[in-house]
């Protein structure tokens, strides 16, 4: 037993030469995804149409390998193309070389303005590109690269795969690629020289031409002709300054207060600087063969004036400041701060002063103290009396954010009535400048939830837009807001209703600040028509009689603001003349029973016909046209009633909440119908006052006829008569209808408590605007902000006519309206609609800059104008565009004329010395030269056919791209 255990104690190894390398796993990963990517064998597509790759479709498909634990991206790039027929493709299969060593021939895509560096440097229409995944890794070392190499063409040879695939070696800024491409019997290396300096010698096509057949090595003695194309690319840097259009906006005038230097109510638009920065033109000498044109150190053929193609693009300025985008971006900043206007202007300015706050009986004597009388003239002065005793109070007047000037200024174009012997009805009045009612222009303040653009908040949106840019800041600011709820309680008190507010209830379309105004205009008109019924009274002796129950009340107003009006007609009734602007002077109806005891009020409790029909009618308005009352065949009188009360979104969501936390059980349900019927309530009591002795049926034909279902029956003496009787939603049990009739009395409208309080609704809309903070201002006036930018977007396009811009404004359109309609929309959407404003703005200032510098308005020629302009768009759009007729062409001597002043700025030439090319031919030429800088580019791309390495050998093409810049040379090889 110890003899067999003895060999189990010795220690034996066994190495197994079959596990894979780190290395050989690489290779298989790499080849793995060429399969999964089907770019196995041959794949012959059509030949490359001129200009594919730039109007082409590029896609790319990525995956990640890993060689040990250093990270890999495989990227396959290739331009989409229509399959060609399988069965054409098996035919060939055989002698042919791949499709990518074909394209390296093709002349038809030489320089493309936009592609991928290789795409520019070998022409090739797919690829495949391994490079190191993260930003920071860079395959540095000489072992590493060739190792990489290797394993790409050991998985293109297992593969099969004819697609070339380059590694990308050294810092990822350099762009060094270097690659492989197999087919049957052939191969290709892609290789790389990048250089900081560039060697003198190859600064010229003679020194390239060398490298070229030295690289090549071919055995031929007459070595095939080479093939050139050629580009050279001129930049233009100075642009003169007369070609700038822009004139910036004279901030002298405006900070001085001079009434003609004012455009409040207008947005500036343009870029403040040229938007534009260079002019890049290339020309390009297509197709030329070694020995025809000389250029070397010494000599050169190349004449840009000769040049058969001209192509120009433009380098747009990077950020150019933008009037508009600035003015919306600052007033968006006012948002995001959190002082009060007390903290931006020191103490409140809207304190009393310390004697009046001390002596409570000035502030009740309010209350019997009769209306102040109108003046019959408004001025500035007067609008601004209030404010400014109480602004001095806490500072001087020279401390005041704006002058005097500019705020006197502002407030005549927000008060246009200030300056007119009576004050206008306060509707809207609109201006020449703006677009019409129907207009869609107009209508944007539907999908903005802003303001229509004649309104008060619309032109108070742009004041304080320019007060932030031009006057003060956010003190300035703070300040005319402050100005601005002054002048509306002095409009409240003074009965002047605000202008440029259209009449009726708010608009719910609009933004909240706007329909706070337009309530505190219903409460004015409220009030004012009261107050002229008063005085137009022949006695008071109403209000006499009901002054002993002012306490009671006072205490139960009512929540909204209307007139009475005659429910179909609309027309104010006359009876509203007994109330009177303090508040003992309506009526509680419920209070009123003493004086109506000997009237049958009490009776009116039950219903009865008889009794109610002893009462004297009061509150009618005129007879209905055919109707009368069912019981006695009376003509039916239409009462003045009530109006529903006018309620804003904030009030409206206020009543929804308190209607929704009265829950679902009975008594809430009931409380809750009683709540919502109080104007059903207030008609009832009116149409039986107007109709003594009447109905629940006579009620119901005149405000729902649609619940008093009438038929034709045979009565007892067989005649056909009409009978009705109430729906059947009228029938059902503890109706509210039927309980609100019983409990309704038999009371005028000018005697019923108020459905709403005018003087208790302004107050609480004044209390609003004075509490509201800059950053809560500029969050509701944002959107009459946006709708002012767009709309001068849309103007301004509307002169240049660019389709693209365009398109982008109804984006910009349609993206605000989804945003503006939530109630806090967020700062980074909003921040995105005014980039998107501010890069239409830009758009359209480069096109003016270049219509300037192409001088598109001067042409006397309809047809030359037109060929500028269409050039001009193209510039705008495309990102290289071709000029007609080169150097000869009509945009071809214009940036020509470009160039030659650049130059003769930059050398300070006279312009007299332009008389020396009327010279001879020589001459003429040397001083042409002078009219382009040295190219600031120099592209050459060598092709040929050769065989290598033996003469017998098959004849492959061969090529090699340079590019030589001030700071940069590169090579790109390509050899079988």
């Amino acid at each position: 037993m110890a003899a067999d255990s003895e060999p189990e104690s010795e220690v034996f190894e066994i190495t197994d030469f079959t596990t894979a390398s780190e290395w050989e796993r690489f290779i298989s990963k790499v080849e793995e995804v060429l399969n999964d990517w089907k770019l196995i064998g041959n794949s012959v597509g059509k030949p490359l149409e001129k200009g594919i790759f730039t109007s082409g479709t590029w896609e790319e498909k990525s995956d990640e390998i890993s060689f040990a634990d250093f990270k890999f991206s495989v990227t396959h790039h290739y331009l989409v193309q229509e399959s060609t027929d399988k069965e054409a493709k098996d035919e060939v299969l055989e002698d042919v070389i791949p499709q990518p060593m074909q394209d390296l021939l093709c002349m038809n895509n030489d320089f493309p303005p936009r592609a991928h560096c290789l795409v520019r440097w070998y022409g090739l229409r797919e690829f495949v590109v391994i490079a190191p995944a993260a930003n920071n890794d860079a395959v540095l070392s000489e072992s590493k690269c060739n190792l990489l190499l290797s394993s790409v063409s050991i998985a293109l040879g297992n593969t099969g795969c004819q697609v070339p695939l380059f590694v990308q070696i050294h810092h990822k800024w350099r762009r060094m690629y270097v690659g492989e491409c197999q087919g049957p019997g052939v191969r290709t290396d892609f290789e790389m020289v990048h250089l900081r300096k560039v060697p003198n010698q190859y600064t010229h096509l003679s020194g390239l031409l060398d490298i070229f057949k030295s690289k090549i090595g071919c055995p031929l003695t007459p070595l095939p002709p080479v093939n050139i194309a050629i580009r050279f690319t001129y930049v233009l840097q100075d642009w003169q300054q007369y070609f700038w259009p822009q004139q910036p906006p004279d901030i002298d005038a405006l900070v001085g207060g001079e009434v003609g230097g004012l455009e409040f109510g207008k947005l500036p638009f343009g870029a403040c600087e040229d938007p534009i920065s260079e002019l890049h033109l290339a020309t390009t000498w297509p197709h030329l063969t070694e020995g025809i044109i000389v250029d070397n150190d010494v000599y050169s053929d190349l004449d840009p004036m000769q040049a058969p193609h001209w192509s120009v693009r433009v380098r747009k300025a990077d950020n150019p400041q933008c009037l508009l985008g600035d003015f919306v971006t600052e007033f968006f900043k006012i948002c995001r701060r959190k002082e009060s206007t007390d903290e931006i202007l020191g103490r409140s300015t809207f304190e009393e002063e310390g004697r009046e706050i001390a002596d409570i009986t000035h502030a009740l004597s309010k209350l019997t103290e009769p209306a102040p009388v109108p003046i019959h003239k408004l001025s500035v002065s007067n609008m601004v009396h209030t404010a400014k005793k109480k602004i001095r109070k806490h500072r001087g007047v020279e401390e005041s954010p704006l002058n005097n000037d500019v705020l006197n200024t502002i407030l005549l174009f927000l008060f246009p009535d200030a300056a007119s012997e009576k004050p206008l009805d306060g509707t809207s009045s609109t201006d020449n400048s703006n677009p019409p009612l129907e207009s869609e222009e107009y209508n944007l303040y539907n999908q903005f939830k802003s303001a229509p653009s004649d309104s008060l908040t619309y032109k108070l949106a742009l004041c304080l837009c320019m007060i932030n840019f031009y006057h003060g800041g956010l003190k300035g600011v703070a300040h005319l807001w402050q100005e601005f709820v002054l002048e509306m309680r002095f409009r409240w008190e003074n009965n002047f209703l605000i202008p440029g507010l259209a009449s009726g209830p708010p608009d719910l379309r609009c933004c909240l600040l706007h329909q706070k105004l337009q309530m505190l205009n219903c409460c004015i008109e409220r009030k004012k028509a009261r107050d002229e019924g008063r005085k137009t009274s022949p006695s008071d002796n109403v209000t006499n009689t009901y002054s002993g129950d002012a306490g009671k009340s006072g205490d139960q107003l009512g929540p909204d603001n209307l007139r009475e009006t005659d429910k179909d007609k609309g027309e104010v009734g006359k009876s509203w003349d007994s109330w009177s602007d303090s508040e003992e002077e309506f009526f509680e109806c419920l209070s009123d029973t003493e004086e109506l005891k000997g009237n049958g009020q009490e009776s009116g409790k039950k219903g009865g016909p008889k009794e109610m029909a002893s009462l004297k009618p009061e509150g009618r308005l005129h007879q209905h046209g055919k109707l009368t009352l069912l019981h006695n065949g009376e003509p039916l009188y239409i009462p003045v009633t009530q109006e529903p009360a006018p309620m804003t979104e904030d009030l409206l969501e206020e009543q929804s909440e308190v209607l929704a936390k009265l829950g679902t059980s009975a008594e809430g349900a009931h409380l809750r119908a009683r709540m919502q019927s109080a104007c059903l309530l207030s008609d009832m009591e009116s149409f039986k006052a107007a109709n003594p002795g009447c109905f629940l049926e006579d009620f119901v034909r005149w405000y729902s006829p649609r619940d008093y279902i009438e038929e034709e029956v045979v009565d007892e003496k067989g005649n056909m008569v009409l009978k009705g009787e109430l729906s059947a939603r009228m029938k059902i049990p503890s109706n509210m209808w039927v309980e609100a009739w019983e409990t309704a009395k038999p009371i005028p409208a000018r005697r019923q408590r108020r459905l709403f309080d005018d003087t208790r609704e302004a107050e609480k809309v004044l209390h609003y605007l004075a509490v509201q903070k800059p950053a809560d201002l500029a969050r509701h006036l944002l959107p009459c902000v946006i709708h002012a930018a767009v709309l001068k977007v849309k103007e301004e396009e509307s002169l240049e006519n660019i389709s693209s811009v365009k398109k982008i404004i109804k984006q910009i359109i349609s993206h605000s309206s989804k945003v503006l309609h939530f109630p806090n929309p967020e700062d980074k959407k909003l921040e995105e609609i005014i980039h998107q404003i501010t890069n239409v703005e830009a758009i359209i200032a480069r096109a003016r800059s270049l219509k300037a510098k192409f001088g598109t308005e001067k042409c006397e020629q309809e047809e030359e104008k037109e060929d500028l302009e269409r050039f001009v768009s193209c510039l705008l759009e495309q990102p290289e565009v071709l000029v007609v007729g080169a150097g000869r062409g009509h945009a071809g001597r214009i940036i020509h004329k470009l160039f030659v002043n650049a130059q003769r700025a930059a050398t300070m030439t006279p312009a007299e010395e332009e008389l020396k090319r009327m010279g001879p031919p020589e001459e003429k030429r040397q001083n042409l030269a002078a009219d382009f800088p040295p190219p600031a580019g120099r592209e050459l791309i060598l092709r040929t056919a050769v065989p290598r390495p033996a003469p017998y050998s098959r004849a492959l093409p061969q090529r090699m791209y340079s590019v030589l810049t001030k700071e940069d040379f590169r090579l790109a090889g390509q050899l079988m």
